[in-house]
């Protein structure tokens, strides 16, 4: 990366941070007083004064502490869980507290022009693993961008710098670096909005992710021996162009051409033992998606993808497609049941191409295939979230059981389109050591529950638990049940 590109987001963190400092406070208008509530010491003048201290900068605090545990959920096999095969990626007994802060900054250059910050911290500690079971981590930058909305008097919105992108329901473009869990979801991009009409917008991103921390902006307490990654140790380089067209108010239709470079990062090449073969990657895709309502109960999501490239030395043809049926009963308690099927085509033994659909920007925990557990499940297989070989065929409902509490439930149907091999080495063990079946491919079902509470704008928290029955894809001696489970409190100021 050139030396200017990185000044250039120096620079915006420095204009962030210091052009407020060398503005006179303006007086604050007396805050209109707030709505009695059951939490009324949550909200106030003084929270007020937080969010803006003075004329145009504002400023918000979110804290999130988290509780999981999670056996079997990356080999199907308890006998790993013993300590027989040290090291994080190989520890089924995961016991994790999670502990994230975020202090989101912005300021006002102009009534169209803002400058974007925020800062993240998490600490983490665990008892899954020998030895080191603490860790303070560093504090780093995930947002850092320029916001120019009516750009060159016309109405197109540029954003430039490390920001959140998610595109229709987030099935292929979610979170830029995965590796860190949800820590971070950033990307290193710059987007630009056009809005053709009211009904209809054009935007063009253009992405560049980093599999290390520091290639961009240096993290405070950066440990240089304890390195971290965004991505699955890939630098990637990206283009979007991505239509959405409201054909009418119970109608929308959105088209898509995403490009998508994979590189080894500089860390993987040195370490050649775990170096996959097809970190080669340029694919490009071609999808649409529609969704609207019917019927004034029935609503639905329908989407397809056409993927062709290459992978590593072959070429590659990939399809998917990803389909929600609802019925909303609209009834006291906010009823919805919903019906799902997903597909995600495998790659084919003995053939030339590589027929694996590539979940491009998507390895995230995706609520519809379950919680938190399908994407660790994939670590058996190949890398984290990069979930494919697939398909899913589910029913889910959503009601509330009490005022401020909700649930949502999901079961699952999960098969495989072909039979696994290791791409690594070709054989029908996975990197975690889970020996898979040459003779079945239903996976197994998944039971997921969500129970929400969210008291007011400022303080929520939810319970959730993902319950796997492996099926006959799995050998005879990994088919043990996997479970996730996460208790998540968050505060926002």
């Amino acid at each position: 990366m050139s030396r200017w590109q990185k000044w250039m987001m120096v620079a915006v963190a420095v204009a962030v941070v210091a052009i407020p400092a060398t503005l006179k406070a303006a007086d604050a208008a007396p805050a209109a007083a707030p709505a009695p509530s059951e939490h009324q010491h949550l909200c106030g003048a003084w929270l007020d004064k937080f969010h803006k201290p003075f004329d145009g900068f504002t400023m918000g605090l979110d804290i999130r502490l988290r509780e999981e545990y999670a056996p079997n959920m990356m080999s199907m096999n308890k006998q790993q869980g013993d300590g027989a095969l040290p090291g994080p990626d190989n520890a089924n007994q995961w016991n994790r507290q999670r502990y994230r802060a975020r202090w989101s900054m912005s300021y006002a250059v102009s009534p169209d022009i803002d400058l974007n910050a925020r800062l993240v911290w998490e600490m983490s500690t665990w008892r899954h693993t020998p030895g080191k079971q603490h860790m303070d981590d560093e504090i780093l930058f995930d947002r850092l961008n320029v916001t120019w909305r009516n750009a060159f008097n016309a109405p197109l919105t540029l954003v430039i710098g490390r920001q959140d992108l998610m595109f229709g329901n987030g099935w292929l473009v979610g979170d830029g670096t995965p590796t860190d869990g949800s820590r971070t979801v950033h990307f290193d991009a710059a987007r630009a909005t056009y809005e053709l009409s009211d009904r209809t917008k054009i935007d063009l991103v253009g992405i560049l992710n980093y599999d290390a921390e520091d290639k961009w902006l240096h993290p405070m307490n950066y440990d240089d021996t304890n390195k971290k990654h965004f991505t699955d140790h890939q630098d990637e380089v990206g283009g979007i162009l991505y239509i959405t067209d409201k054909w009418n108010e119970s109608t929308t239709a959105e088209y898509y051409y995403m490009y998508k470079e994979d590189d080894l990062s500089d860390w993987h090449k040195f370490n050649t033992a775990t170096r996959p073969a097809y970190y080669d990657d340029e694919i490009h895709t071609i999808g649409a998606a529609l969704s609207g309502k019917f019927g004034g109960n029935w609503g639905y999501r329908t989407e397809i993808a056409k993927q062709f490239g290459k992978k590593g030395m072959e070429s590659m043809s990939g399809l998917g497609t990803n389909n929600r049926l609802t019925y909303s009963f609209k009834d006291d308690r906010n009823s919805v049941l919903n019906f799902d099927y997903e597909y995600l085509s495998g790659n084919k033994p003995g053939t030339s191409k590589n027929e694996a659909f590539d979940p491009l920007w998507g390895e995230w925990p995706q609520f519809t295939r379950g919680g938190d557990l399908p994407a660790y499940m994939w670590g058996a297989e190949q890398a984290l979230g990069e979930v494919t070989n697939l398909h899913r065929a589910g029913v889910g409902y959503t009601f509330d059981i009490a005022p401020k509490w909700s649930l949502q439930t999901n079961y699952n149907l999960l098969w495989a389109d072909q039979e696994y091999t290791n791409p690594y080495n070709g054989t029908k063990t996975g990197p975690t050591g889970t020996q898979f079946s040459e003779d079945g491919l239903f996976r197994g079902q998944m039971i997921t529950g969500y129970l929400k509470y969210k008291c007011c704008k400022n303080l929520s928290m939810h319970f959730l638990v993902d319950y796997f029955q492996p099926g006959g894809f799995f050998s005879g001696s990994d088919q043990d049940h996997a479970v996730f489970l996460r208790y998540n409190l968050e505060f926002t100021f």
